[in-house]
């Protein structure tokens, strides 16, 4: 969907791609997921609605979607939305690899499914969520690549793919005068194993947009966790007192850095570390309350010690 000039100001440019997106966007997992994100108990479409048009105020215009999000119900939320809205946006979904699609034109038809779902012609990024059998990561290449000819997507992306994989990939697509615009993988301050395995170096060499997931390592970031209050749910069990405890001294030092530019909260400061790192990051919201906080990360900026400083008491993990 066509985005007007005013919001490309502080546009980023999606790798090669023709496509623009704002320098932060929202993430839709908590759209529909029961499992994890609670859905119906914590939010509800009001909630998610709220959130969609806090975003939009916010000049955060670019959605990340998934076909896997809720099992369909996060593009469904969205389709929605956009269709009650006036502005324009940026969206991008998935294509979720399964032992049973076997075939290149399985994901041909999971784009056609994503679209109806969305109420789209055409997505703005189409992307792989994960690497995996039976097809290969070339045959996959050149689906998008079929993706993009047929007018179902304007760019393609992949999403935690390695090094390795990201090459194959783009040497797919290069050879059909396609670029190969983004990865979207987990990156945050407890999460900065891109920095090590070369996949932040290949983004820069390939001219690829890298997308950070869970940037605020599902809510740890924020400040609000702490041994004696864990996070409810499926990630209590993944985030146990003793990893909550390790990781006070960062977020103290995140406070401190947060007041010396107006009193930002440790999830600003965590979103905003990432944009001056080169992401774009993805925050999930489930209601208005969260996007007013995540926008919050906009319009200013870390200081290369205050990154530095970041660094290095994020070095622990």
């Amino acid at each position: 969907m066509s985005v007007s000039d005013t919001n490309k100001i502080d546009a980023v440019q999606l790798g090669g791609s023709d496509v623009w997106i704002s320098p932060m966007g929202t993430g839709t997992w908590q759209w529909g997921e029961r499992k994890l994100w609670e859905y119906g108990r914590t939010h509800r479409e009001k909630d998610i609605r709220a959130a969609f048009r806090a975003s939009l105020e916010a000049g955060i215009y670019f959605f990340d979607t998934s076909e896997g999000y809720g099992r369909g119900k996060s593009e469904r939320f969205l389709g929605r939305f956009i269709h009650d809205s006036q502005q324009g946006m940026v969206v991008a979904t998935k294509y979720d690899p399964r032992p049973w699609r076997r075939w290149e034109k399985s994901i041909l038809y999971a784009g056609h499914r994503s679209l109806k779902r969305l109420g789209l012609q055409k997505v703005d990024l189409y992307q792989i969520h994960w690497s995996m059998p039976p097809l290969s990561i070339e045959r996959m290449a050149e689906a998008l690549a079929d993706m993009v000819e047929l007018g179902l997507t304007r760019a393609v992306g992949v999403s935690n793919y390695d090094e390795k994989q990201m090459h194959l990939t783009y040497q797919v697509l290069s050879k059909r005068g396609i670029p190969l615009a983004s990865n979207q993988v987990q990156y945050n301050l407890l999460c900065r194993e891109v920095e090590k395995n070369g996949v932040w170096k290949a983004c820069q060499e390939l001219g690829v947009t890298l997308i950070a997931y869970s940037p605020l390592a599902q809510g740890i970031l924020t400040g609000k966790y702490s041994p004696e209050l864990p996070p409810t749910g499926s990630r209590g069990k993944y985030y146990t007192a003793s990893l909550l405890a390790e990781v006070q001294p960062l977020i103290q030092t995140m406070r401190e850095i947060g007041q010396t530019h107006g009193g930002k909260s440790p999830a600003q400061v965590a979103l905003n570390y990432l944009m001056c790192k080169g992401a774009v990051p993805i925050p999930g919201a489930k209601n208005e309350r969260q996007v007013r906080e995540n926008a919050g990360a906009l319009g200013w900026r870390l200081t290369d010690q205050e990154v530095e400083a970041l660094d290095q008491a994020s070095s622990l993990r």
